[in-house]
């Protein structure tokens, strides 16, 4: 129990099937992590577009569970987007049930949610993708939760409407959460982007 997990930081997106391999990640990863919801990235269209421009910016990671179905999920991403954007990061088959399922996959086989820690770190590293910390970039103003409220995108009348006008704005998916949504913005935009964008908007309305 005395080994604490170092916290890894990757500057690319990780794209993962479900939202427990979402949980699982975030336990020990610094990054930005989308979910694929399974097979429904196959039709859901804004979320390919999302994905199509993070890997153009900074890349992006895949990590799928290493059954047929994660298989597929893969070879579909790499149809959509440029392969050399891409990094695949691969788990071993290790045979097995996680805990929360009543029986294991239809092949036997344990998801990333279900694959030990220490495993995945090992899989990263495999993949060449340094699980030290990022090194030290200069620290810079980050779009907060109160520049949020602040501006009427989060807790206040029609924020919600605000917010769907900024995701069109940024060209962003319109059911994304204020949550996903910060993590992006302060992933391609600096601060005084996002304040030009909102005033713009203030602007139009």
């Amino acid at each position: 129990q005395g080994d604490k997990i170092m916290r890894m930081q990757v500057k690319q997106a990780v794209i993962v099937e479900g939202k427990y391999d979402k949980i699982k990640l975030s336990g020990f990863l610094d990054a930005i992590i989308l979910e694929t919801d399974g097979f429904q990235i196959f039709k859901d269209k804004a979320k390919q577009k999302l994905i199509r421009r993070l890997a153009e910016q900074r890349g992006i990671i895949v990590l799928t569970d290493s059954d047929s179905a994660g298989f597929l999920i893969r070879s579909f991403l790499s149809g959509i987007t440029d392969p050399k954007n891409i990094t695949n990061v691969y788990i071993p088959d290790i045979f097995g049930k996680e805990k929360r399922k009543d029986a294991p996959s239809a092949e036997g086989k344990l998801g990333v949610e279900g694959v030990p820690t220490e495993i995945l770190l090992e899989a990263f590293r495999k993949a060449g993708i340094d699980c030290e910390h990022a090194e030290n970039e200069t620290p810079r103003r980050l779009v907060t939760k109160t520049d949020l409220f602040e501006d009427g995108l989060s807790g206040g009348t029609d924020s919600a409407g605000k917010r769907r006008a900024l995701l069109k704005a940024l060209d962003l998916p319109e059911h994304m959460s204020a949550n996903a949504m910060l993590q992006l913005i302060n992933s391609f935009m600096t601060y005084e982007d996002y304040k030009a964008v909102v005033a713009e908007l203030e602007g139009n309305a």
